[in-house]
């Protein structure tokens, strides 16, 4: 009986450990990496290549994220906002052409093609071929990829955000649900200040956009100005809970974020059977909704900062700003968890 037991253990160990896989392909002449999890039919498909976003995640073969038509080759050619990109060094919008750091007054250099505008967006960051893959493995508990850009090894990057950094990204997945943990280091000499992002495109398959239920956990709205950047004013949230999405838009942005014992806010949307679960950790103190009218995706944007931080903060108009000490870390997570698929 004894060897049975210790047969049947070694069997299940060894099944579960093939359950999940970290595999590197080329698909449509672009690099991915595969994660998946086999017994819960969950792929999250990775672009270390293109600004080392999440590109797709499928979850019984239904996809949970917008993505664009016409495949891989064509999206590399032209990328575009979907997926899960990731905004830094800074994310969503300024307020002019340079930013604030330490008291000092940066100016973009136009120039050099990487910042473009009066109001800049979303950093430079979300299409960066700078990543490198410095791991991808899977064990018996889940599968994971970690990427690498050296931030501090690129002039044209360092000339527009002068800060010596390393960004290192994680996913991971694990039981269906998928973590991204991003690491920064600081390798300058200054406090560097944090305000990145991410803005996660999801949908569901089930059911149309205006019949979709969102659970908006947040005390607070910030008021903005015609060009969409907060005034420093702030209001209650006031939303319903659960609210249906039918005859509502929204590009909003909240903070002061409502959260369990953990830590952590979930924000989800559900409809018919089908949910997604997003969970923000503690070091995300925004969220951004977006959910325009006559598309079929929302998005529950993680921030690590509000929106013209950099320059609020300077201001005097915003008290959050995040920053990292020089040899400092910055580390956080969130967590998308589809269920009902």
């Amino acid at each position: 009986m004894k060897a049975t037991a210790l047969l049947a253990l070694l069997f299940c160990a060894a099944a579960s450990a093939a359950n999940y896989s970290a595999r590197q392909a080329v698909v449509d002449t672009v690099d991915v990496v595969i994660l998946a999890d086999a017994a819960r039919k969950t792929e999250v498909t990775i672009l270390p290549s293109i600004g080392n976003m999440a590109y797709d995640f499928k979850v019984n073969g239904k996809s949970i994220l917008d993505e664009p038509a016409g495949g891989l080759a064509k999206f590399k050619e032209r990328p575009s906002f979907s997926g899960i990109p990731f905004l830094s060094p800074w994310a969503n919008r300024l307020d002019q052409p340079s930013f604030y750091a330490n008291g000092k007054k940066y100016i973009f250099n136009p120039g050099l093609g990487n910042v473009r505008g009066n109001g800049p967006m979303h950093g430079f960051l979300n299409t960066s071929n700078a990543w490198k893959v410095v791991e991808s493995k899977a064990d018996a508990k889940s599968a994971w990829v970690t990427s690498r850009l050296e931030f501090w090894k690129y002039p044209d990057m360092m000339a527009q955000f002068p800060f010596a950094h390393t960004i290192e990204m994680t996913y991971r997945l694990q039981d269906g649900v998928l973590q991204v943990e991003t690491l920064l280091r600081n390798q300058s000499a200054e406090p560097m200040p944090v305000s990145i992002g991410f803005h996660p495109y999801f949908r569901l398959t089930d059911s149309k956009r205006d019949q979709w239920k969102v659970h908006v956990p947040v005390r607070d709205h910030w008021v903005v100005d015609g060009r969409k950047i907060p005034t420093g004013q702030i209001e209650p949230a006031g939303l319903p809970d659960p609210m249906l999405l039918q005859g509502r838009v929204f590009d909003d942005y909240y903070n002061n974020l409502i959260r369990g014992a953990d830590g952590k806010a979930e924000f989800w949307v559900q409809g018919e059977k089908e949910k997604i679960s997003v969970l923000f950790g503690p070091k995300y103190t925004v969220c951004v909704f977006y959910a325009p009218e006559g598309r079929e995706y929302l998005c529950f944007e993680p921030m690590a900062a509000m929106t013209n931080a950099l320059n609020m903060s300077q201001a005097g108009t915003y008290k959050d700003l995040q920053s990292i000490p020089p040899g400092g870390e910055w580390r956080e997570s969130f967590w998308v968890r589809p269920s009902g698929f």
